[in-house]
Order: C-alpha cells, then sequence, then structure tokens
C-alpha cells in the first residue's frame, strides 16, 4: 500500500478529479440522509400517524439498523466489487430505498413500505460511508495533504443542500413522492458520472483485494479479524468521543439553551446555528492545520477546546458566554471523525475493514448518545447530563496518540511538513 508521503503516480489534473469525484460521492451521501429529514413531518402526514413522535422514531430505528448492516459488510463488498461498482451500487440501493420511502408515504399510505424503504435507505449509505471514506484515504495518500476533514465538509454541504430542497419543496406543496422521485433519479445519474473520475485499480491496500476468489464469508472474517488490533480500538474512542459530542449537540443544545439557559425557542436555534457553523468552519480550515501541527496535536487541541467549551456552556452565566462555549464545542468536535477515519486507513493491510471498524464506532455513539443523554437529563437535569460528553472529550484527549501515522517518525516529519506541489 502506498504511503501519504509516496510520489502521485498522476499527473495533477488526474487526481484533481480524483479529489473532485470523492467530494460529489461525500455531497451524495449528505443529500440522501438530509433528503429524508427534511420530509419527515410530509411522510408522517400521509401516513396519517399524528403527533406521537414514537412511531417516527420506530422508523428512524430501522434506517438506523440497515446504516449498522451496511457498514458491517461495507468492508469485503469493496475489496469483491471495488470503489465504482460499490459505490454506484450502494448508493442505488439508497436510491431505491428513497423511492419506496416516497412511493409508500404517498402512493400506498404503507407503513411496513417505509420501513423498508428507510432500512434500504440506512443500508446504501451506511455502505458508502465506508467506501467513500477508503477512497477518500486513497486520494489524500495520493495528494500528500490531509483532505478528509474538507469531505466531510462537503458532506455537511450535502445536508444543507438537502435541507434547502426538501424545506422548498415543502413550501410548494410538492407531494413527497415527487419530491423523493427527482432526488433518487439525480443520485444514481450523478454517481454513475463521479466514478468515471475515480480511479479502478484495486489499491486500496486490502489483502486479495481484486485477484484472488475468497468466499465472502472468509472476507467477513477477515473484516472483523481488525478489532484485535488495540490500535484500532484507541482510534474508535478519539471516534467515540467526537461523534457523541456531534451527535449529542445536534439534538440537545437547543433545548438544553431554552430548558437549561432560560432562553426563547429562537434563541435556541440560533445558537444551535453556532455550532453548525463551528464545526464546519473547522472542517474546512482543518486540513491544513493537521498539515502543520500533525494528527495527534490537532487532536488533542480541538478536543481541549471542545472540553473548555462544554464547560462554559453547562456553568453558563451571560448569554454571550454560553455562545463563546458553543463555538469552542463546535470547533473541538469538527475534526475528530474525519482524523480518526484517515488514521484507521493508513499504515496497515484491510484498510476498508478497519475503517468500517472505527465508522461502527463512530456510528454507535450518534445512535446512542442522543437517547442516553436524553435518559440522564430527565432524571439529574440537560445541563448535567451534558457531562457525560466532556468526561468522553477528555478519554478523546488520552487516547489521540492513537491517531499517529504508523510510519516511521522520519516519513511523519514528512507528511507534517507543507506541501507545495
Amino acid at each position: 500500500m502506498s504511503q501519504p508521503t509516496s510520489a502521485p503516480t498522476r499527473d495533477r489534473r488526474e487526481l484533481k478529479a480524483w479529489r473532485n469525484a470523492v467530494f460529489v460521492v461525500f455531497i451524495l451521501s449528505g443529500l440522501t440522509i438530509a433528503t429524508w429529514v427534511a420530509r419527515i413531518p410530509g411522510v408522517r402526514d400521509d401516513l396519517g400517524l399524528g403527533k406521537d413522535p414514537s412511531a417516527i422514531g420506530l422508523l428512524i430505528l430501522g434506517m438506523s439498523v440497515g446504516a449498522i448492516l451496511g457498514l458491517t459488510v461495507s468492508s469485503p463488498v469493496l475489496v469483491r466489487f471495488g470503489p465504482h461498482r460499490g459505490m454506484v451500487g450502494a448508493l442505488t440501493i439508497a436510491a431505491i430505498g428513497t423511492l419506496l420511502l416516497g412511493f409508500g408515504a404517498t402512493a400506498f399510505h404503507s407503513v411496513p413500505l417505509v420501513a423498508v424503504g428507510l432500512i434500504l435507505l440506512g443500508f446504501g449509505n451506511g455502505m458508502v460511508d465506508v467506501m467513500m471514506n477508503v477512497e477518500a484515504t486513497a486520494v489524500e495518500r495520493e495528494i500528500g495533504k490531509t483532505l478528509l476533514p474538507l469531505m466531510h465538509a462537503c458532506f455537511s454541504l450535502g445536508t444543507v443542500l438537502g435541507a434547502g430542497i426538501g424545506a422548498l419543496a415543502a413550501w410548494l406543496a410538492v407531494p413527497v413522492v415527487w419530491h423523493l422521485l427527482f432526488i433518487a433519479v439525480a443520485i444514481v445519474v450523478v454517481v454513475v458520472i463521479a466514478v468515471r473520475y475515480i480511479p479502478r485499480e484495486a489499491e486500496l491496500g486490502d489483502e486479495a483485494a481484486a485477484t484472488e476468489r475468497i468466499p465472502f464469508g472468509e472476507r467477513m472474517r477477515t473484516s472483523l479479524a481488525v478489532w484485535a488490533d488495540w490500535r484500532l480500538i484507541l482510534i474508535g474512542v478519539v471516534m467515540l468521543g467526537m461523534a457523541f459530542g456531534e451527535g449529542s449537540a445536534n439534538d440537545w443544545i437547543s433545548l438544553a439553551v431554552v430548558d437549561g439557559h432560560g432562553q426563547s425557542n429562537s434563541i435556541g436555534a440560533v445558537v444551535f446555528g453556532f455550532f453548525v457553523a463551528a464545526m464546519t468552519v473547522g472542517r474546512i480550515a482543518g486540513g491544513p492545520i493537521v498539515d502543520r501541527i500533525g494528527r495527534v496535536a490537532a487532536i488533542r487541541i480541538t478536543a481541549g477546546m471542545g472540553a473548555l467549551g462544554l464547560v462554559l456552556f453547562i456553568v453558563g452565566g451571560p448569554m454571550w458566554l454560553v455562545v463563546v462555549g458553543t463555538v469552542l464545542w463546535g470547533f473541538g468536535v469538527s475534526l475528530g471523525f474525519p482524523l480518526g477515519m484517515s488514521a484507521a486507513a493508513d499504515g496497515a493491510a484491510n484498510p476498508a475493514a478497519r475503517v468500517s471498524a472505527v465508522a461502527i464506532i463512530g456510528y454507535c455513539a450518534f445512535l446512542a448518545g442522543p437517547p442516553l443523554i436524553g435518559f440522564l437529563g430527565q432524571h439529574f437535569g440537560l445541563l448535567n447530563a451534558l457531562f457525560l460528553v466532556l468526561a468522553l472529550l477528555v478519554a478523546t484527549f488520552l487516547a489521540a496518540p492513537a491517531v499517529r501515522p504508523a510510519a516511521a517518525p522520519a516519513v511523519e516529519r514528512r507528511e507534517n511538513a507543507p506541501e507545495t506541489a
């Protein structure tokens, strides 16, 4: 497997086309998720579920189960079929799920059909999540610059795009089925075009990548074997803390501002906007900073910022201090997930399996974190419940050395040096 500092084997135009194609896949992944989230009220109304959130909660659980299954099988699927067919197939499954979701809600008013659609949507998006991150680490190695934070900023851009289109469709009273049909077709068409600029050859570093016909069950056992690597587990701790902090903020910051700090609903929404903006800016600006100071220092600095921000947010005081804490919290959790993905993939065999493993840890934090905070908040108060996030950020700080590149020290110094090419 090529190392981060190896000389590029392609010219700059090919590398840029490859990088931009992966950007597009990240955007499409964000678009698929945000399209469903933006039309949840319309789907609920079409299904006649009323105001009870428990039914929608069960449907969302189905999508989460599908996502975990997709993450689990993504590594052997990627090794067996390669990035082209793998990513096209995964996003096509997500698009089919989107179609079933739309038709099930609007045309058939069928909860089971919507549930199947959400499972497929989660499954396809879970698979492509690992594939696009593995592909991103491959182009990152070839170019020699840190790109994963910017890739994840593209995912955020996709969610903003999906939310905007969804809001416009709802405002224009476009039926859910027609909106989702348009998005599903667009996803398939765009990904088929985008993957043309991604190399077909197996260069992801996985054992028996494309030449040996190893049975699928054996590939699964190989993929699961990476869990015995303690460095990978510690990388998972980094991602656990950061993903827990991000997921908890997405679901609870607004309510914590309203219930914990006694502000209005509009102020709660504005404060959440500060968090999202800080996290996005952190991901856009993070790559060049990581190239200068290294992954370990970047994780420690951001984890420290996040911990300080959480203390300011929880303790409170003047509203401006809460906002400062929110911004630090946003910056603090911006780099952990993408840098964890990058660290899992480099310097070892089976990068797809390793990325899949840490992605499962991160996504479990996204799924389990918000309900756990809600449970603790019910018993101890929402602001006090956030001390759990603070503890996990401290664990992230302590586990930061695990993200150090697996290359020799001299190579690491060259990797962290700014590139001029």
